[in-house]
Order: structure tokens, then sequence, then C-alpha cells
């Protein structure tokens, strides 16, 4: 059917492709469609190439055909087409081959190189043409081609990113590094010019994947240009440009490609002595997560931590809590410095004295609060911290568990001594743990308690009994569900007789719930209040494989 559609709209395709709806239809259509109507799409576009490609809605349409080529270059059918269509082809003439197109796509790029890049929609054509020829997709530049989104929209955090390899041949490799001079030709350009500069950044995420070398050319050419403007009044050059919304977000991607010993000079030439300065500038502070989310050796970590570390509780009370997460994330890889953070961490919440208070540090981590504020104590300045009151604390509902909290918790639970965070954990009521495990960040917290190399199974069935008489709950929740499955999964046969014993109580309820029947199936509940001695057998094999797996694993 797509073919048939395709070819019966080929001699109006440039109408449709910028035409509101007949852009969305296209973009469907060739999702689905065969090499050769594509192709025959693809020519007839190109003559009027600038005009789509610069088209609101003719752009998507484009990006559209170059992101078949995963699919349909060098595939079986490929070749199946060209034997099937041959009488076609010579009626209507020679067709391009599909390599043919992009090549040819890729030099009219080549020739009028800053004004696509530079052009609101062009630059879509730029990117993503920038990833097929690199065989690499990134995810968050595939969420962007479905309509047009706002500057702010646009900035994606370069971390967010899950590329996705494919073969290409290697006039697509020689064609990416042409176009990666282009922009040594005009880095000032794409340094300081806002849409252009989303072009170079999609252009150092392909080229550290697959030309680190010219990567490292366009990183120092970019240092070299920032570093060598004028000097701002407290250090180096490179500074201002920190402070700047678009070439703080170039620097961004920069930091994270650079190969570690670059990244050492770079913090040593640039940001050494001004860390605290950085983390509190609404704009500066992001580039200074993207330096931690970079750091990967001893060497890096320790001045950095050293510097950063008295000011985390001044940066979270500027609201900056990604500095802190970020230089956590940063002990956690490297595996350094991590008692010193927790306790400062500890310190930063008004929960490190009495030592009382260190039980209630998850709900605080989470929330992201100071202890005064989450349990609304009036405490005056200067005077000496009142003992925790677990009355108190069991009898308040688990505040709002935000994105951050949750992230931090995740990079606790991953230390090597993680035991502060799973007595805290251990101390929450059934309702808060049940609360926590709901929540669509704070699920993720017991996704690392159930992962973490550094919890312990007696640890982890310490924090885990609290969910007894919460089961059905969780099972009737969007998050808990999920989490319940994880659990099932690592469980024995005595944990999953409990489980399935206390789900089988309420069975019609969960069966009539969108996400409790899941669970039910998964559990084998009927088998379970049926037959219960096949249901033990089945689990027990279950159990058996899983530890022959596991033994393979290990070995």
């Amino acid at each position: 059917m797509v073919h048939n559609v395709l070819k019966e709209v080929e001699a109006e395709a440039l109408a449709l492709a910028t035409n509101k709806t007949g852009s969305e239809i296209m973009q469907e259509l060739l999702g689905f469609s065969p090499l050769k109507p594509l192709c025959r799409v693809w020519a007839t576009l190109r003559s009027n190439f600038r005009f789509v490609a610069c088209h609101r809605c003719g752009v998507h349409v484009l990006q559209s055909a170059l992101l078949q080529l995963p699919r349909l270059l060098g595939s079986p059918a490929e070749k199946e087409e060209e034997d099937v269509e041959e009488e076609e082809d010579g009626k209507d003439g020679p067709l391009e081959t599909l390599e043919e197109l992009v090549l040819g796509l890729a030099s009219e790029v080549c020739d009028d190189f800053l004004f696509y890049c530079g052009d609101t929609h062009g630059s879509f054509v730029v990117r993503t043409l920038l990833q097929v020829l690199g065989g690499t997709l990134l995810e968050s530049e595939r969420a962007r081609h479905r309509g047009s989104q706002s500057p702010e929209a646009q900035r994606a955090p370069a971390r967010e990113g899950k590329p996705s390899d494919f073969e290409v041949p290697e006039t697509f490799l020689n064609r990416l590094q042409d176009l990666s001079s282009c922009f040594l030709k005009d880095i000032a350009v794409f340094i300081t010019d806002k849409i252009s500069s989303f072009c170079l950044q999609v252009a150092l995420q392909i080229l550290h994947r697959k030309l680190p070398q010219f990567c490292a050319q366009l990183c120092s050419a970019v240092i070299g240009y920032l570093s060598s403007r004028n000097s701002s009044a407290d250090g180096s050059p490179l500074l201002l440009f920190l402070r700047d919304q678009t070439s703080s977000r170039l620097l961004e991607q920069v930091l994270l490609v650079l190969e570690p010993p670059r990244l050492q000079s770079l913090f040593e030439d640039h940001f050494q002595g001004q860390l605290q300065t950085l983390a509190a500038h609404p704009i500066a502070n992001f580039p200074l997560q993207r330096l931690l989310d970079a750091v990967t050796t001893p060497e890096l970590l320790s001045p950095v931590f050293e510097e950063l570390s008295p000011a985390l509780e001044a940066v979270l009370a500027q609201g900056h809590p990604g500095v802190v997460i970020a230089l956590v994330g940063a002990c956690r890889r490297v595996g350094a410095h991590q008692a010193r953070v927790l306790q400062l961490l500890l310190e930063a919440f008004h929960c490190a004295e009495p030592p009382s208070r260190q039980v209630a540090c998850v709900p605080l981590f989470a929330t992201l609060t100071a202890y005064e504020v989450y349990y609304r104590l009036a405490e005056e300045e200067g005077a000496v911290p009142a003992e925790h009151q677990v009355e108190m604390a069991t009898a308040r509902a688990l505040g709002e568990v935000t994105v951050l909290g949750s992230l931090l918790l995740q990079h606790l639970l991953h230390f090597s001594s993680p035991g502060i965070v799973l007595r805290s954990l251990g101390a929450l009521t059934g309702p808060q743990l049940l609360t926590l495990a709901q929540n669509p960040a704070g699920s993720h917290v017991l996704d690392a308690v159930l992962t973490s190399p550094s919890v312990t199974r007696k640890q982890r069935r310490r924090v885990l009994k609290t969910l007894k008489g919460q089961y059905v709950a969780l099972a009737c929740s969007r998050h808990g569900s999920r989490v319940l499955d994880a659990i099932w999964s690592g469980a024995a046969l005595g944990a999953r007789k409990e489980i399935a014993a206390e789900l089988g109580e309420r069975n019609q309820e969960l069966i009539r719930d969108p996400f409790g029947h899941h669970v039910a199936r998964n559990v084998a509940l009927t088998t379970f209040l049926k037959r219960r001695e096949a249901w033990e057998q089945q689990q027990g094999a279950v159990a058996k494989r899983r530890r022959a797996l596991n033994s393979i694993l290990e070995d």
C-alpha cells in the first residue's frame, strides 16, 4: 500500500511536503516505505532542496527520509527490490542509489554550510545528516524532528542521549570529515550563534564516537578561540563564555567529549579556583555539572572535591542541587571521597548532629529539604539541635520526592558503604515506603536497593520487609507494580509464597486493575490459588534456572 501511495503522490511530493497535513502523512508513509519509493520521493524533493530544507513542514519530511537509512541501507530488501523493479527503472530512467542521494545531499549542504546551519529549520537537516553520515542516531535528536520546539526545549542535556549505531559505507565517514572541516573554517560563528551552535554540538557527539581525532581538533579550536578573547576581571577569558547561554551549552558538550588528560589541563588552566563562583551562577552551574559528569580519575576529582565540598549547603540554598548531585555521582564513579561527601550532605541537610537525626536522612535527601523545614520545627539560630522524635517522623507522610533527590539517593546506595541510607530506609513506615515506591522518581530508589552490589541480601530484606501488607497497593500502581515485579524476580521461594499469599487474598481486585492484572499473571496467581503444588514446582524450576544462569555469569 505504501509503495502504491508514494508512487501516486510522487509528482506532488513538493506540495505535500510543504503542507502541514501533507507533511505529517508523508512522514508516516516514509517510515514504512520500501527503498525505491523513498528514493523517488527524495529525488523529486532534491531539485528544490533549499526551499524544502528551510520550510517548517518540509524539513521534517527530509528528516524522516534520512532516518530511514538504518532500516534500508544495505538491507537484503534493497537488493530484492532492485531486481523486482528493474523494468520500471528502465522506463523512467536510471534512479540514484540511496548512498548517492545521501552523498549528494551532503555535497549541497557542504557548499552552503553556514546558511543551512544558521537557518532555524535547515539546521535540523544538518544535525540529522551528521548522524546518518556517522552511523549514529542520538535519542534526543530523533525525538526533536517530530515537531517544532521552542529554543528552550531544544536544549536537551547531553547525558540524556542514548546513541544507536548502524553500519555505513566508508564514503559517509569521508563526507563527515569534510563537514567537520567546514566547522573549523568558521568556528567563531558556531560558538556564538545559537542555531549554528546546535549543529556543532551534535557533530562533537558523533565525531567522538566515530572519528575521535577530528573531535579533538574541534574541541581544541573551540577552547583556543574562547581562550583568546579578552580576559575577564576575575580570571580566564573562558569564564565569560561559561556564563553565556549559547556558548555555555557548547562548552557543556566539549567537556563531555574531552579525553581525561585534556580535561585535566582545561580544569587547571580555566576552572581551578572558580568552582564555587560557577556553582552559584544561574547559567555557569550547568557547564560545571558537565565537568563533574566527565570526571573519571582521582587526580581530577581530588582538587575539584576539595574546592567545591565546603560550599555544598550554600549551593543547595542557591537552588542548584544539580551541582551537588553531579559531585556525588563523580565520587560514586571514581570510588573516592565517599564517606566525606556523605558526612557533608548530612551536615548540609542538618541531620548530622545529634546522631539520632541521621535516621531521617532518606526523606530529607529525597525531597531536598533541610531537617527543620521538613518537620516544620522552629529552631532559633545557634540553639542546640533537638533530638530526633521517632513518633513525629512516623506520623508524617513522606513528602514529594524530586527527580534530583531520587538521583542523589541512587548514587549513595551505590557507594561502597551505604549503611546510613539503608538504616534510614528501614526506618520508614509501610505507607511511607509505599509512597516512595509509587512515585515516578522514588521508585528508582528501590531499584537501586535491589541492584546495588554494595547492598547485601540481609540489608535488602530488612528494607523490603516493611512492604509486607502493601503488596496489593503496589501491584495496583503504575510505578509500584514495576517495583513489585523487580522484587519478585529476585525473591527466593519462601518470599514468593508470602507475596503470592497476600496478593491472593484480593485476587479479584487485582484482575480488575489495569496494572494489577499484569502482576497477577507474572506471579501465576491463579495457579497459586488453585494448584499450589504445581505452582511450587514451577517456581522451584524457575529458581533453579536462575541459579544456573548466575553461576555461568559469575564464571
